[in-house]
Protein backbone atom coordinates (compact mmCIF):
# COMPACT_ATOMS: atom_id res chain seq x y z
CA UNK A 1 0.00 0.00 0.00
CA UNK A 2 1.23 3.58 -1.03
CA UNK A 3 0.75 7.12 0.34
CA UNK A 4 1.74 10.33 -0.63
CA UNK A 5 0.51 13.77 -0.48
CA UNK A 6 -2.18 14.99 -2.25
CA UNK A 7 -1.41 17.05 -4.87
CA UNK A 8 -4.16 19.86 -6.48
CA UNK A 9 -4.37 22.55 -8.60
CA UNK A 10 -0.54 22.63 -9.57
CA UNK A 11 0.24 23.42 -5.70
CA UNK A 12 0.99 20.47 -2.95
CA UNK A 13 -1.49 20.47 0.02
CA UNK A 14 1.80 19.50 1.71
CA UNK A 15 3.33 22.92 1.19
CA UNK A 16 -0.62 24.56 2.48
CA UNK A 17 -0.28 22.15 5.45
CA UNK A 18 2.73 23.06 6.73
CA UNK A 19 2.22 26.98 6.40
CA UNK A 20 -1.16 26.65 7.89
CA UNK A 21 -0.62 23.89 10.58
CA UNK A 22 -0.01 25.64 13.75
CA UNK A 23 -2.91 28.32 13.43
CA UNK A 24 -5.42 25.82 12.23
CA UNK A 25 -4.63 23.36 15.48
CA UNK A 26 -5.74 26.34 17.65
CA UNK A 27 -8.05 27.99 15.33
CA UNK A 28 -10.13 25.26 14.76
CA UNK A 29 -10.95 24.51 18.28
CA UNK A 30 -14.19 24.41 17.39
CA UNK A 31 -14.06 21.32 15.18
CA UNK A 32 -12.36 18.80 16.97
CA UNK A 33 -12.92 16.91 19.95
CA UNK A 34 -12.10 15.31 22.97
CA UNK A 35 -11.66 11.71 23.69
CA UNK A 36 -10.89 11.37 27.40
CA UNK A 37 -14.41 12.82 28.53
CA UNK A 38 -17.97 12.01 27.91
CA UNK A 39 -18.48 13.48 24.39
CA UNK A 40 -22.64 13.83 24.16
CA UNK A 41 -22.40 15.85 21.29
CA UNK A 42 -20.75 13.97 18.08
CA UNK A 43 -19.58 16.47 15.82
CA UNK A 44 -21.93 16.62 12.61
CA UNK A 45 -19.42 15.70 9.93
CA UNK A 46 -20.32 15.81 5.63
CA UNK A 47 -19.02 13.17 3.76
CA UNK A 48 -20.44 13.07 0.31
CA UNK A 49 -19.52 10.14 -1.80
CA UNK A 50 -16.74 10.23 -3.87
CA UNK A 51 -16.18 11.29 -7.06
CA UNK A 52 -14.63 8.73 -9.53
CA UNK A 53 -15.39 6.55 -12.80
CA UNK A 54 -16.12 4.05 -10.90
CA UNK A 55 -19.47 4.97 -9.11
CA UNK A 56 -20.48 2.06 -6.75
CA UNK A 57 -16.61 1.82 -5.52
CA UNK A 58 -16.39 5.31 -4.95
CA UNK A 59 -19.55 5.70 -2.97
CA UNK A 60 -18.68 2.12 -0.85
CA UNK A 61 -15.47 3.90 -0.13
CA UNK A 62 -17.32 7.15 1.58
CA UNK A 63 -19.44 5.05 3.36
CA UNK A 64 -16.54 2.90 5.07
CA UNK A 65 -15.15 6.33 5.80
CA UNK A 66 -18.16 7.38 7.45
CA UNK A 67 -19.32 4.28 9.18
CA UNK A 68 -15.59 3.87 10.85
CA UNK A 69 -15.88 7.93 11.89
CA UNK A 70 -19.67 7.33 13.37
CA UNK A 71 -18.97 4.10 15.01
CA UNK A 72 -16.18 6.23 17.56
CA UNK A 73 -18.77 7.72 19.20
CA UNK A 74 -17.15 11.42 18.21
CA UNK A 75 -18.74 12.32 14.49
CA UNK A 76 -22.28 12.49 13.75
CA UNK A 77 -22.27 12.07 9.33
CA UNK A 78 -24.82 14.06 8.45
CA UNK A 79 -27.87 12.68 6.24
CA UNK A 80 -27.00 13.01 2.63
CA UNK A 81 -30.29 13.83 1.60
CA UNK A 82 -29.57 17.55 3.18
CA UNK A 83 -26.94 18.14 1.31
CA UNK A 84 -27.15 21.89 -0.49
CA UNK A 85 -23.96 21.84 -2.88
CA UNK A 86 -23.26 18.88 -5.49
CA UNK A 87 -19.19 18.12 -5.22
CA UNK A 88 -18.33 17.99 -8.71
CA UNK A 89 -14.62 19.09 -8.46
CA UNK A 90 -11.90 18.06 -5.79
CA UNK A 91 -9.78 21.09 -6.95
CA UNK A 92 -12.33 23.44 -6.01
CA UNK A 93 -12.74 24.75 -2.78
CA UNK A 94 -16.54 23.85 -1.43
CA UNK A 95 -19.55 26.74 -0.89
CA UNK A 96 -19.05 26.91 2.63
CA UNK A 97 -22.35 28.76 2.89
CA UNK A 98 -24.08 25.87 2.13
CA UNK A 99 -22.46 23.28 4.37
CA UNK A 100 -22.56 25.55 7.29
CA UNK A 101 -26.74 25.73 6.21
CA UNK A 102 -26.99 21.95 7.03
CA UNK A 103 -24.95 22.17 10.53
CA UNK A 104 -21.49 20.68 9.21
CA UNK A 105 -18.33 21.41 10.47
CA UNK A 106 -16.43 19.38 8.63
CA UNK A 107 -16.34 18.23 5.36
CA UNK A 108 -14.99 15.36 3.27
CA UNK A 109 -14.27 15.24 -0.71
CA UNK A 110 -12.65 12.75 -2.25
CA UNK A 111 -11.98 11.00 -5.53
CA UNK A 112 -11.58 7.33 -6.36
CA UNK A 113 -9.44 6.17 -9.81
CA UNK A 114 -9.23 2.11 -10.62
CA UNK A 115 -7.29 1.44 -13.39
CA UNK A 116 -7.02 -2.82 -13.60
CA UNK A 117 -6.73 -4.41 -9.84
CA UNK A 118 -5.14 -1.02 -8.83
CA UNK A 119 -7.38 1.70 -6.90
CA UNK A 120 -6.17 5.24 -5.80
CA UNK A 121 -7.82 8.10 -3.68
CA UNK A 122 -7.29 11.23 -3.47
CA UNK A 123 -9.14 13.06 -0.24
CA UNK A 124 -9.25 16.39 1.50
CA UNK A 125 -10.58 17.76 5.12
CA UNK A 126 -12.30 21.57 5.24
CA UNK A 127 -13.10 23.40 8.47
CA UNK A 128 -16.16 24.20 7.53
CA UNK A 129 -16.30 26.95 10.16
CA UNK A 130 -13.40 28.64 9.44
CA UNK A 131 -13.19 27.68 5.27
CA UNK A 132 -10.08 26.29 5.68
CA UNK A 133 -8.05 23.21 4.61
CA UNK A 134 -6.86 20.85 7.11
CA UNK A 135 -5.19 18.06 5.81
CA UNK A 136 -5.15 15.51 2.47
CA UNK A 137 -3.46 13.03 0.62
CA UNK A 138 -3.59 10.15 -2.37
CA UNK A 139 -3.54 6.47 -1.24
CA UNK A 140 -3.05 3.65 -3.25
CA UNK A 141 -3.48 -0.54 -3.07
CA UNK A 142 -5.21 -3.20 -4.96
CA UNK A 143 -8.80 -3.56 -5.51
CA UNK A 144 -8.59 -6.50 -3.26
CA UNK A 145 -7.88 -4.15 -0.23
CA UNK A 146 -9.87 -0.84 -1.39
CA UNK A 147 -11.37 -1.25 2.48
CA UNK A 148 -7.77 -0.12 3.71
CA UNK A 149 -8.15 3.19 1.61
CA UNK A 150 -11.24 4.13 3.40
CA UNK A 151 -9.82 3.01 6.93
CA UNK A 152 -6.69 5.43 6.14
CA UNK A 153 -8.81 8.36 5.16
CA UNK A 154 -10.57 7.92 8.13
CA UNK A 155 -7.42 7.43 10.55
CA UNK A 156 -6.25 10.55 8.94
CA UNK A 157 -9.87 12.32 9.48
CA UNK A 158 -9.83 11.22 12.97
CA UNK A 159 -6.16 12.24 13.78
CA UNK A 160 -6.51 15.91 12.39
CA UNK A 161 -10.07 16.73 13.96
CA UNK A 162 -9.10 15.12 17.58
CA UNK A 163 -5.37 15.50 17.64
CA UNK A 164 -4.86 11.53 18.74
CA UNK A 165 -3.85 8.13 16.53
CA UNK A 166 -6.65 6.63 14.20
CA UNK A 167 -7.38 3.05 15.16
CA UNK A 168 -9.14 1.84 11.69
CA UNK A 169 -6.12 1.00 9.39
CA UNK A 170 -6.12 -2.56 11.84
CA UNK A 171 -7.01 -5.96 12.16
CA UNK A 172 -8.57 -8.25 15.06
CA UNK A 173 -7.12 -11.62 15.51
CA UNK A 174 -9.75 -13.79 17.37
CA UNK A 175 -11.62 -16.94 18.40
CA UNK A 176 -14.56 -18.25 15.92
CA UNK A 177 -16.84 -20.22 17.49
CA UNK A 178 -19.28 -22.57 15.79
CA UNK A 179 -21.97 -25.37 17.07
CA UNK A 180 -23.79 -25.63 20.47
CA UNK A 181 -22.47 -25.18 24.01
CA UNK A 182 -21.62 -28.44 24.65
CA UNK A 183 -19.55 -29.07 21.51
CA UNK A 184 -18.30 -26.10 20.32
CA UNK A 185 -15.79 -25.49 17.34
CA UNK A 186 -13.24 -23.23 18.16
CA UNK A 187 -11.02 -21.88 15.24
CA UNK A 188 -8.43 -19.03 15.21
CA UNK A 189 -9.43 -16.09 13.01
CA UNK A 190 -8.54 -12.75 11.58
CA UNK A 191 -10.99 -9.54 10.29
CA UNK A 192 -10.92 -5.89 10.05
CA UNK A 193 -11.44 -3.77 13.03
CA UNK A 194 -15.17 -2.92 11.92
CA UNK A 195 -15.92 -7.21 11.20
CA UNK A 196 -15.41 -7.47 7.86
CA UNK A 197 -12.91 -9.50 5.84
CA UNK A 198 -13.22 -12.52 8.04
CA UNK A 199 -10.73 -15.45 7.66
CA UNK A 200 -10.33 -18.33 9.39
CA UNK A 201 -6.56 -19.38 10.19
CA UNK A 202 -7.50 -22.63 11.68
CA UNK A 203 -9.19 -25.69 10.66
CA UNK A 204 -10.34 -26.54 14.42
CA UNK A 205 -8.54 -29.56 14.71
CA UNK A 206 -6.91 -28.64 18.25
CA UNK A 207 -8.54 -25.88 20.76
CA UNK A 208 -6.82 -22.49 20.14
CA UNK A 209 -6.92 -19.96 22.70
CA UNK A 210 -5.46 -16.34 23.39
CA UNK A 211 -4.35 -15.43 20.12
CA UNK A 212 -2.11 -11.79 20.73
CA UNK A 213 -0.24 -9.76 18.05
CA UNK A 214 3.43 -8.98 18.11
CA UNK A 215 3.80 -5.31 18.20
CA UNK A 216 6.51 -4.45 15.78
CA UNK A 217 5.46 -7.53 12.49
CA UNK A 218 3.09 -9.17 11.41
CA UNK A 219 3.23 -12.18 13.78
CA UNK A 220 0.79 -13.63 16.31
CA UNK A 221 0.88 -16.08 19.23
CA UNK A 222 -1.38 -18.50 20.63
CA UNK A 223 -1.95 -21.23 22.41
CA UNK A 224 -2.70 -24.74 20.64
CA UNK A 225 -3.72 -28.03 22.28
CA UNK A 226 -3.57 -31.16 20.39
CA UNK A 227 -3.47 -34.14 21.75
CA UNK A 228 -3.89 -32.97 25.12
CA UNK A 229 -0.66 -31.27 25.03
CA UNK A 230 -0.24 -27.09 25.64
CA UNK A 231 1.97 -25.59 22.75
CA UNK A 232 2.76 -21.68 22.49
CA UNK A 233 3.09 -21.23 18.75
CA UNK A 234 4.30 -18.36 16.53
CA UNK A 235 2.40 -17.63 13.30
CA UNK A 236 3.78 -15.31 10.39
CA UNK A 237 0.39 -13.90 9.04
CA UNK A 238 2.08 -13.13 5.85
CA UNK A 239 3.02 -16.32 4.74
CA UNK A 240 1.08 -19.02 7.41
CA UNK A 241 4.35 -19.87 8.52
CA UNK A 242 3.62 -21.66 12.00
CA UNK A 243 6.62 -22.77 14.16
CA UNK A 244 6.56 -23.82 18.09
CA UNK A 245 7.67 -21.99 20.28
CA UNK A 246 8.01 -24.11 23.39
CA UNK A 247 5.99 -27.49 24.07
CA UNK A 248 5.54 -27.69 28.01
CA UNK A 249 4.46 -30.75 29.72
CA UNK A 250 2.15 -28.64 32.23
CA UNK A 251 -0.74 -26.40 31.44
CA UNK A 252 0.68 -22.86 29.86
CA UNK A 253 -1.61 -19.39 30.21
CA UNK A 254 -1.75 -16.34 27.67
CA UNK A 255 1.91 -15.83 25.98
CA UNK A 256 1.83 -12.18 25.07
CA UNK A 257 4.71 -10.23 23.33
CA UNK A 258 7.17 -7.94 24.78
CA UNK A 259 7.18 -4.29 23.01
CA UNK A 260 9.94 -4.61 20.84
CA UNK A 261 8.78 -8.22 19.68
CA UNK A 262 11.91 -10.26 20.65
CA UNK A 263 10.47 -12.10 24.29
CA UNK A 264 7.08 -13.14 24.97
CA UNK A 265 5.84 -13.47 29.06
CA UNK A 266 3.70 -16.19 30.23
CA UNK A 267 2.27 -18.56 32.81
CA UNK A 268 3.45 -21.79 33.83
CA UNK A 269 1.72 -24.18 35.96
CA UNK A 270 3.90 -25.70 38.19
CA UNK A 271 1.37 -28.55 40.89
CA UNK A 272 -1.39 -26.69 42.10
CA UNK A 273 0.98 -22.73 41.51
CA UNK A 274 1.62 -21.01 38.57
CA UNK A 275 4.58 -19.05 37.60
CA UNK A 276 4.98 -16.35 35.29
CA UNK A 277 8.06 -16.77 32.86
CA UNK A 278 9.58 -14.47 29.95
CA UNK A 279 11.42 -16.90 27.00
CA UNK A 280 13.53 -15.17 24.28
CA UNK A 281 12.49 -16.23 20.81
CA UNK A 282 15.89 -15.79 19.28
CA UNK A 283 17.94 -18.22 21.69
CA UNK A 284 14.50 -19.94 23.52
CA UNK A 285 16.13 -18.89 26.71
CA UNK A 286 13.17 -19.26 29.74
CA UNK A 287 13.15 -17.22 32.27
CA UNK A 288 11.48 -17.69 35.33
CA UNK A 289 10.26 -14.36 37.39
CA UNK A 290 7.78 -15.28 39.74
CA UNK A 291 8.53 -18.38 41.84
CA UNK A 292 5.69 -19.56 44.81
CA UNK A 293 2.94 -21.56 45.63
CA UNK A 294 0.21 -18.63 44.56
CA UNK A 295 -1.19 -18.66 41.32
CA UNK A 296 0.06 -15.91 39.08
CA UNK A 297 -1.32 -15.64 35.50
CA UNK A 298 -2.20 -12.96 32.91
CA UNK A 299 1.08 -11.29 32.69
CA UNK A 300 1.28 -8.18 30.39
CA UNK A 301 4.29 -5.73 29.32
CA UNK A 302 4.23 -2.33 29.77
CA UNK A 303 5.05 -0.35 26.57
CA UNK A 304 8.29 0.71 28.08
CA UNK A 305 9.03 -3.46 28.94
CA UNK A 306 10.12 -2.48 32.01
CA UNK A 307 7.10 -3.37 34.11
CA UNK A 308 4.70 -6.38 34.56
CA UNK A 309 0.80 -6.19 35.13
CA UNK A 310 -0.43 -9.28 36.37
CA UNK A 311 -2.98 -11.59 38.47
CA UNK A 312 -2.61 -13.30 41.19
CA UNK A 313 -4.44 -14.92 44.01
CA UNK A 314 -1.19 -14.60 46.78
CA UNK A 315 -3.45 -12.06 49.24
CA UNK A 316 -6.35 -14.48 48.98
CA UNK A 317 -8.25 -14.17 46.21
CA UNK A 318 -7.24 -12.48 42.90
CA UNK A 319 -6.08 -8.73 42.64
CA UNK A 320 -3.72 -6.99 40.02
CA UNK A 321 0.11 -6.45 40.65
CA UNK A 322 3.23 -4.60 39.02
CA UNK A 323 6.72 -5.96 38.71
CA UNK A 324 9.63 -4.82 37.35
CA UNK A 325 10.50 -7.12 34.36
CA UNK A 326 13.95 -8.07 35.85
CA UNK A 327 11.65 -9.84 38.58
CA UNK A 328 10.79 -9.52 42.01
CA UNK A 329 9.18 -6.56 43.68
CA UNK A 330 5.55 -7.08 43.09
CA UNK A 331 3.25 -4.61 44.35
CA UNK A 332 -0.65 -4.74 44.67
CA UNK A 333 -2.67 -1.96 42.59
CA UNK A 334 -6.33 -3.15 42.82
CA UNK A 335 -8.11 -2.68 46.32
CA UNK A 336 -11.35 -2.65 45.06
CA UNK A 337 -14.09 -5.39 46.31
CA UNK A 338 -14.31 -8.25 44.22
CA UNK A 339 -11.66 -10.52 42.10
CA UNK A 340 -9.91 -8.78 39.14
CA UNK A 341 -8.44 -10.71 36.33
CA UNK A 342 -7.03 -10.00 32.43
CA UNK A 343 -4.97 -6.76 32.91
CA UNK A 344 -3.91 -5.59 29.94
CA UNK A 345 -1.77 -2.17 29.78
CA UNK A 346 -2.81 0.50 27.55
CA UNK A 347 0.10 1.00 24.57
CA UNK A 348 -0.07 4.48 26.07
CA UNK A 349 1.07 3.68 29.55
CA UNK A 350 -1.77 5.48 31.39
CA UNK A 351 -4.23 2.72 31.95
CA UNK A 352 -4.77 -0.29 32.47
CA UNK A 353 -7.72 -2.46 31.48
CA UNK A 354 -9.48 -5.80 33.39
CA UNK A 355 -11.94 -7.82 33.89
CA UNK A 356 -13.87 -7.32 37.60
CA UNK A 357 -16.21 -10.12 39.08
CA UNK A 358 -18.60 -8.51 41.64
CA UNK A 359 -21.91 -9.26 43.21
CA UNK A 360 -22.42 -11.49 40.71
CA UNK A 361 -21.54 -9.12 37.75
CA UNK A 362 -18.56 -9.06 34.94
CA UNK A 363 -17.23 -5.63 34.36
CA UNK A 364 -14.53 -3.95 32.35
CA UNK A 365 -12.59 -1.20 33.62
CA UNK A 366 -9.67 0.77 33.80
CA UNK A 367 -7.05 2.29 36.60
CA UNK A 368 -3.93 4.16 36.52
CA UNK A 369 -0.70 2.06 37.02
CA UNK A 370 -0.92 3.18 40.08
CA UNK A 371 -3.90 1.91 41.01
CA UNK A 372 -5.98 4.99 41.40
CA UNK A 373 -8.41 6.25 39.21
CA UNK A 374 -10.64 3.48 38.58
CA UNK A 375 -13.50 3.72 36.51
CA UNK A 376 -15.53 0.65 35.14
CA UNK A 377 -16.93 1.46 31.80
CA UNK A 378 -19.56 -1.36 30.57
CA UNK A 379 -21.31 -4.93 32.87
CA UNK A 380 -22.26 -7.60 31.58
CA UNK A 381 -23.55 -11.14 31.85
CA UNK A 382 -20.30 -12.31 31.19
CA UNK A 383 -17.29 -9.68 30.06
CA UNK A 384 -14.32 -10.28 29.59
CA UNK A 385 -10.68 -10.07 27.52
CA UNK A 386 -10.38 -6.67 27.21
CA UNK A 387 -7.68 -5.54 24.57
CA UNK A 388 -6.39 -1.99 23.42
CA UNK A 389 -6.66 -0.37 20.15
CA UNK A 390 -3.19 0.99 19.16
CA UNK A 391 -4.21 4.89 20.23
CA UNK A 392 -5.00 3.61 23.99
CA UNK A 393 -8.33 5.05 23.68
CA UNK A 394 -10.85 2.16 22.90
CA UNK A 395 -11.49 -1.04 24.01
CA UNK A 396 -12.42 -4.15 22.34
CA UNK A 397 -13.75 -7.09 24.56
CA UNK A 398 -15.90 -10.09 24.19
CA UNK A 399 -19.34 -10.99 26.50
CA UNK A 400 -21.16 -14.24 26.66
CA UNK A 401 -25.05 -14.01 26.34
CA UNK A 402 -26.95 -16.81 28.73
CA UNK A 403 -29.16 -19.71 28.25
CA UNK A 404 -28.73 -22.85 26.09
CA UNK A 405 -28.45 -21.09 22.96
CA UNK A 406 -25.84 -17.84 24.05
CA UNK A 407 -22.48 -17.21 23.07
CA UNK A 408 -19.89 -14.64 23.42
CA UNK A 409 -20.02 -11.89 20.79
CA UNK A 410 -17.34 -9.39 20.28
CA UNK A 411 -17.60 -5.66 21.33
CA UNK A 412 -16.33 -2.34 21.99
CA UNK A 413 -16.61 0.62 23.95
CA UNK A 414 -14.43 4.13 24.13
CA UNK A 415 -12.75 5.60 27.83
CA UNK A 416 -15.89 7.55 28.16
CA UNK A 417 -18.14 4.55 28.84
CA UNK A 418 -20.85 6.09 26.75
CA UNK A 419 -19.67 4.54 23.33
CA UNK A 420 -20.37 0.85 23.45
CA UNK A 421 -21.02 -0.76 20.04
CA UNK A 422 -21.12 -4.32 19.00
CA UNK A 423 -18.74 -6.15 16.11
CA UNK A 424 -21.13 -8.18 13.84
CA UNK A 425 -19.08 -11.52 13.23
CA UNK A 426 -20.49 -14.60 11.33
CA UNK A 427 -20.73 -16.46 14.46
CA UNK A 428 -20.14 -16.68 18.03
CA UNK A 429 -16.40 -14.72 18.71
CA UNK A 430 -14.00 -14.48 21.52
CA UNK A 431 -11.05 -13.32 22.89
CA UNK A 432 -10.10 -10.40 20.64
CA UNK A 433 -6.71 -9.30 20.22
CA UNK A 434 -5.82 -5.68 18.37
CA UNK A 435 -3.08 -5.19 16.04
CA UNK A 436 -1.24 -2.25 15.66
CA UNK A 437 -1.91 0.53 12.54
CA UNK A 438 -1.05 -1.68 9.38
CA UNK A 439 0.23 1.86 7.81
Amino acid sequence: LSRRMLLTGGASVAATASALSVPLLSASAQTRVRIDEANLRPRPIAIPAFLGGDPQLSRQIAEVVAADLERSGLFRPIDKSAFIERISSLDTAPRFADWRAVGAEALVVGEVRRSGDRVDARFRLWDVVLGKPLTGQELGTGIRSWRRIAHMVADQIYEKLTLERGYFDTRIVFIDETGSKRKRLKRLAIMDQDGFNVRLLSKGRGLVLTPRFSPTQQQITYMSYTGGRPRVVLMDLRSGERRTVGNFPNMTFAPRFSPNGQRIVMSLQQGSAANLAEMDLGSRELRGLTQGSSIDTGPCYAPDGRNLVFESDRTGNQQLFVMSTNGGGARRISYGEGRYSTPVWSPRGDYIAFTKQYAGRFLIGVMRPDGSGERILTEGFHNEGPTWAPNGRVLMFFRESPGARGGPKIYTVDLTGYNERQVQTPSFASDPAWSPLLS
